[in-house]
């Protein structure tokens, strides 16, 4: 295993919008980042340069977070790079909306397998992994307390995901390591715009009182704090990062 001097981190999900704000972020805190995507490489690697471009360290590594077999490489190829993780970030989900009245197993099992059985499976690697007074955070979302049509799969599977991160906090007492949830509301990015009407993004704006979308940038900085000293005492905590959507 390679040892360095250098903080790193694993950031699932990291070539998307908010992933990708969160892994150059982390870099520019000075942690050298792992780059996870599922699919497609090209995001992943543009990720990469900007953070080479910027004098960082960053790799990309391909894996499907629900495949236990894919987190356990993901974790050996991030330590053979970069060491034991300071910090680990899961960013990774899918977010297709049915109605529940649909029957849709398939549907419903893609959802679990990749929001629930994802979460538990970095959580374990992580568990296991993360050095003794480092971060360990997920990601759910404050659509859990609105309950609209269609979001059921999505809102169990993110419920899920908060019971564990109470659980896992308590069962790595004694490590100093944090395990906390982030919730954002509505976010600017490519995937959330997509298919989406100017009409249909203002009135989706006004559904909080700063009447503005949330940006990639606001869920990187509650992430930067949250791995960073000050953040140190927030622990088994779910921050609903929605400018008080709900």
């Amino acid at each position: 295993m390679k040892t360095s001097l250098t903080k790193s981190a694993i950031v699932t999900g990291g070539s998307g919008g908010i992933g990708g704000s969160i892994a150059k972020r982390l870099a520019k805190d000075g942690f050298s980042v792992v780059v996870n995507y599922a699919g497609k490489p090209a995001p992943a690697q543009a990720v990469v340069a900007d953070l080479k471009a910027a004098g960082a360290q960053g790799i990309a590594v391909q894996a499907d977070v629900a495949n236990a077999e894919d987190v356990e490489r993901l974790f050996k190829e991030s330590m053979d790079a970069f060491g034991k993780p300071n910090v680990v970030v899961h960013c990774a989900g899918i977010m297709p909306l049915f109605l529940i009245a649909s029957g849709d197993v398939a549907a419903f099992d893609k959802v679990i397998a990749t929001n629930l059985r994802g979460t538990f499976l970095v959580f374990a690697q992580a568990a296991q992994h993360v050095l003794d007074g480092g971060r360990i955070m997920a990601f759910s979302s404050s659509v859990l307390a609105k309950s609209f049509p269609t979001y059921g799969a999505y809102i169990a599977s993110k419920a899920g995901v908060e019971g564990m991160v109470h659980v896992l906090a308590n069962e790595l007492r004694g490590r100093n390591i944090t395990v906390n949830a982030v919730a954002p509301g509505q976010v600017r990015t490519d995937l959330f715009l997509k298919g989406k009407s100017d009409a249909l993004i203002d009135e989706l704006k006004k559904m909080n009182p700063l009447e503005r979308l949330g940006m990639p940038e606001d869920m990187a900085n509650l992430v930067s704090f949250l791995a960073g000293p000050e953040g140190g005492w927030i622990n088994s905590q779910v921050v609903r990062a929605n400018g008080g959507f709900a």
